[in-house]
């Protein structure tokens, strides 16, 4: 199974289509026993520049203590993975599909593991 390089799993996170080599290794993305740890860092990933820009401009554009700055951020982030983990088996699907597998692939392959199928 050949894994993507840094910039193409940057590009990956970001929804880009892989080439069709790393096929196996998609699939492999989202039905592992880890699917979902591996969604949420892709989460926190994404989120990672919005969340330093927005800590930037708030630091520096307001009289904000920089504490408060920061738990605000940190709760946007939980309730951004609290938001995308309720559809996480939509998504993991929707990825898997614009790869070629068939709807329904992720859930199936989880099952058939012993795994979930589903996020609970």
């Amino acid at each position: 199974m050949e894994r993507p390089g840094p910039i193409r799993w940057v590009q990956y996170v970001y929804g880009r289509r892989l080439p069709e080599r790393y096929r196996e290794w998609v699939l492999h993305d989202a039905t592992a026993r880890t699917w979902l740890l591996r969604f949420a860092a892709r989460i926190c990933f994404e989120a990672l520049p919005w969340l330093l820009g927005a800590f930037v401009l708030l630091v520096t554009l307001t009289p904000l203590p920089v504490a408060p700055v920061l738990g605000a951020l940190v709760l946007s982030l939980f309730l951004a993975l609290f938001f995308t983990m309720t559809s996480a088996d939509e998504l993991a699907e929707v990825r898997l599909g614009k790869h070629g597998f068939p709807r329904g692939t992720g859930k199936a392959v989880r099952s058939a593991r012993g795994g979930s199928g589903s996020w609970p």
